[in-house]
């Protein structure tokens, strides 16, 4: 049987955030962020130790995006027992939507002063804008594309997969050939986005500029409420008997398919709704690193975000949360610092979690704190270690 930390909450409506301990901790640090970060880089002087920097407005943005990635994940993998291993690429298609909006916003200010098509189809000699870039000069068009197209290809892939009951180890299998074909589509010069450069050069957003402080604080602020929203969407889910469903479904999928319920359906529903959240995410993360190309479809990268919700403790929502700003922070330190340590330190990281915190770091504090303190959850650790070692329990 699960554990209680995936248990899902038997309560209804959004009575749950009563009593949601550590999802009203996290959502109280956003709402302190919300208030916090813009007093503190537009107001206060760039002299004052209080001082926060437009970089790390803008670092600690991007890793409001990644745990907002990392809560879609954590939606079907420690709810529903789907582990995907291609979210990278619903990340990637909602940057895509948004890039190309901020694309078709330069008009005659890129290098080549044409109104009608980006600089890198001026180059490639494009004669006309390719009709699926139609509409995407309207910011309400790219944000519903945001939404419709990961959403689509997870409906679509699901429908199929889920159909023909592919679970398990062949599930994650596929999902990663899915971005790698993406990846690879992408990397396509005639495909029209940008090759293996992509879109970059953005310059404003919604009449904003993208370099000014204002800007850049206010694309926190948008980061840290949709991570919000998220949040509260994703535990009312889990909160309500469709909750209840998905978790008897990762449970005992067939034990569910006998009691009548089309399983199916349940993880046709919360893998598409997940890979909208991933859209968003990959929407909120390109007007703040300016950048979105192939890259971000590698499968690596879909496996790093699992790795962050293991870390940070699967079956949590803010667990998986807590493990991707965690796991980022320290890359973005030994990837300054000591760059060709990061794979490792991330390998060694993952495999001793795996080992010594199983349930992430989440799930361990609870089981620290109603035991007898350190003594027991030392034993706890040293018995795991002769285990792991062939000896005795």
């Amino acid at each position: 049987m699960a554990s209680n930390m995936l248990a899902p909450e038997n309560r209804s409506g959004f009575a749950f955030l009563l009593t949601d301990t550590g999802g009203k901790v996290m959502l109280a640090i956003l709402l302190f962020a919300v208030i916090i970060v813009p007093v503190f880089n537009l107001w206060v002087p760039e002299t004052s130790p209080f001082h926060l920097s437009t970089f790390f407005v803008g670092l600690f943005g991007k890793y409001l995006t990644f745990a907002l990635l990392a809560l879609s994940v954590d939606l079907i993998w420690g709810y529903c027992g789907i582990l995907s291993l291609g979210h990278g690429a619903f990340f990637a298609l909602g940057g895509y939507a948004m890039g190309m909006h901020m694309m078709r916003e330069i008009g005659t200010r890129g290098v080549y002063g044409n109104a009608l098509l980006p600089d890198f189809m001026v180059f490639l000699n494009w004669k006309e804008l390719p009709w699926y870039w139609l509409g995407f000069d309207h910011f309400w068009f790219a944000a519903i594309m945001v939404f419709l197209v990961p959403g689509a290809l997870a409906f679509l892939f699901g429908w199929l997969a889920f159909r023909s009951r592919v679970t398990g180890v062949y599930l994650s299998i596929i999902t990663q050939a899915m971005t790698f074909a993406l990846m690879l589509a992408f990397f396509r010069n005639d495909m029209g986005f940008g090759g293996n450069n992509g879109l970059t050069d953005f310059k404003d957003l919604l009449g904003f500029n993208l370099q000014t402080d204002g800007t850049r604080v206010g694309l926190f602020i948008a980061s840290a409420v949709a991570l919000g929203l998220a949040y509260v969407l994703c535990r009312y889910i889990i909160s309500s008997r469709l909750g209840r469903v998905l978790v008897a479904v990762r449970d005992a999928e067939s034990r569910t398919r006998f009691l009548g319920y089309r399983v199916e359906y349940y993880q046709l529903f919360v893998f598409t709704i997940s890979a909208m959240l991933a859209g968003i995410a990959g929407a909120l993360y390109v007007p703040q690193v300016g950048i979105i190309n192939p890259s971000e479809f590698t499968p690596a990268n879909s496996i790093e975000i699992v790795i962050w919700v293991a870390i940070g403790g699967r079956g949590s929502l803010y667990g998986a949360a807590l493990g991707a700003v965690l796991v980022n922070y320290a890359k973005s330190y030994f990837t300054g610092a000591l760059p060709e340590l990061w794979l490792f330190a991330l390998g060694a990281l993952f495999i001793l979690s795996t080992i010594f915190l199983p349930k992430g770091i989440v799930g361990t504090l609870p089981a620290f704190n109603a035991g007898a303190g350190a003594r027991a959850f030392a034993a706890r650790i040293i018995g795991r270690v002769r285990q792991n070692l062939g000896g005795a329990p």
